[in-house]
């Protein structure tokens, strides 16, 4: 006769022996998920992180937006280049209605109003944290706005170029993004 005891003390040793496995399987492999999630993410870190690669974004972006319209499309009328309160509900772009790449010369001349007004309050305008330079060139035109990096120390420099229109001339527009403090970019 069997009463199935033997059966049952098989079974759980058998049963704690595959749970202890388990438990040892399981924990090794959270151990190296978790040491390669790490890894991942201190070089996302590092690769995106960096001042140097937000530096480049930010100038990239900032000549996207220069050649945009803005916001409103009439921007230009609604501010006031000498009254900053005026800036805070508009996004500045030099780009005119009609055909893309040309620029506009209303645009354009408020911008250089507001940036001699008060450079700070266009950096916070524009969403960039480092000082920037437009440089607006073409047969007979030599446009610049913003602070010139050559005549302040500019540690770096970051440059993005783009081919307009102003009243209906070719130029070429540079955006240079630039800091003079080592801390800033590295």
């Amino acid at each position: 006769m069997y009463n199935g005891s033997l059966g049952k003390g098989l079974g759980a040793q058998f049963w704690s022996f595959d749970v202890i496995f388990a438990i040892i399987i399981f924990i090794t492999a959270l151990t190296i998920l978790g040491f390669v999630w790490y890894n991942v993410n201190n070089q996302l870190s590092l690769g995106y992180g960096s001042g140097a690669v937000i530096a480049q974004l930010q100038a990239h972006s900032l000549a996207q937006t220069l050649l945009s319209l803005g916001y409103p499309t009439n921007w230009q009328s609604v501010v006031n280049s000498t009254n900053t309160l005026t800036w805070s509900n508009v996004s500045i772009g030099l780009g005119s209605a009609g055909i893309a790449g040309n620029l506009s010369s209303s645009k354009l001349y408020t911008f250089m109003a507001m940036a001699n007004k008060n450079y700070q309050a266009t950096k916070t305008q524009l969403g960039i944290g480092y000082d920037y330079y437009v440089i607006i060139t073409g047969p007979s035109i030599n446009i610049t706005i913003g602070s010139n990096p050559n005549l302040n120390n500019a540690l770096t420099v970051y440059v993005e170029k783009r081919s307009a229109f102003l009243n209906g001339i070719p130029v070429t527009m540079q955006v240079l993004l630039w800091s003079n403090s080592s801390a800033a970019i590295s």
